[in-house]
């Protein structure tokens, strides 16, 4: 089924027309020369990403050779989505289309991610008790202690020599053989299990926009199954717009976001953005009055090669887990 869907999507996307105009301000599409300035962008703001240009066999014409699609290698994933319980402070944010469908949630949207030091914190939690017991121990100085007079180890008689027999304690504790000891090389709670993400973005021919695909991998390096990357997805969007799909430049099937309604969601939250920034640019004109120096209105408006940071922060509502924007700033 998988192999007779790819094929369908392949030939559709071979007899759809390359776009050629700019409509990424009306429709929230972009040609495949706004996606490679999008890109070049994208790998100067943020070095961890990189061009791929694929196998031969599968390159675009409409796209150049080494630059056939993006990825990012090694991305932390700390924890699974059904760890980020719902708390106050976090709320949803509900994207709007036009075509009067489901609306797009953004999930956890007021939520800061954790970094690795606070996940650590709450892993040892339960170790703040021993600490406040240690600080309130007063150490008494060497000079105030009393002299103990320690006596000679040869005039402590043996258990042996006086005929003591040891009998066995019964609150002691009977450690069966099986039982790995404290010091073995096991799993223990204390370590922080991490997930490594590939994280690749393709240019949809059909639906005009980027697309992003996953491949995962868990602590030993071994290869996420496809109910585990599920794991690490909003509930929201698992097996309904990620599915596993094969990759368009690789030989290989990954987890894939569907792009149906990418753009749509770009084209309002790039609305969003440009009302925001007129409002900043509306005050700072005031600010500047009619000095030669005042920033233009063209300067306040989203630019297209910004096109696939503001992607990323979008899809990271999809998976909220997969820490691939923290170096991002644009």
């Amino acid at each position: 089924m998988n192999s007779v869907q790819s094929l369908f999507f392949g030939i559709r996307e071979y007899l759809s027309p390359v776009l050629k105009n700019s409509k990424f301000k009306e429709t929230g599409c972009i040609t495949p020369e706004e996606f490679e300035a999008a890109g070049d962008f994208l790998v100067y703001k943020c070095p961890t990403w990189k061009w791929e240009s694929g196998e031969v066999s599968k390159r675009r014409d409409y796209l150049p050779a080494e630059k056939q699609f993006l990825i990012t290698r090694n991305v932390p994933c700390f924890r699974r989505v059904k760890q980020m319980e719902y708390t106050e402070e976090d709320s949803e944010t509900q994207i709007e289309t036009e075509d009067g469908e489901e609306a797009w949630v953004a999930t956890h949207s007021g939520r800061v991610a954790a970094n690795i030091e606070e996940i650590v914190q709450q892993i040892e939690g339960e170790d703040d008790e021993v600490t406040k017991m240690m600080s309130n121990i007063a150490i008494v100085p060497e000079n105030d202690k009393e002299e103990v007079d320690i006596p000679d180890l040869d005039d402590i008689p043996d258990i042996e020599d006086e005929g003591v027999v040891e009998e066995d304690d019964p609150a002691a504790l009977n450690t069966p053989s099986n039982v790995v000891s404290s010091n073995d090389d096991g799993p223990s709670d204390k370590i922080l299990q991490v997930r490594t993400y590939d994280v690749f973005i393709t240019y949809d021919k059909y639906y005009q926009t980027p697309r992003m695909w996953l491949f995962g991998y868990d602590e030993h390096r071994r290869p996420l199954t496809s109910i585990q990357i599920f794991e690490d997805i909003s509930q929201d969007y698992a097996k309904k717009t990620v599915t596993i799909e094969t990759h368009p430049h690789l030989n290989m099937s990954l987890a894939s976001i569907h792009p149906c309604r990418h753009a749509q969601v770009m084209k309002k939250i790039i609305e969003k953005m440009n009302e925001e920034a007129l409002k900043k640019f509306e005050l700072l004109k005031q600010q500047y009055g009619n000095s030669p120096n005042a920033p233009q209105a063209e300067q306040a408006q989203v630019r297209v090669d910004q096109y696939l940071i503001i992607f990323l922060k979008f899809m990271s509502s999809v998976v909220p887990t997969i820490d691939y924007d923290h170096t991002i700033s644009a």
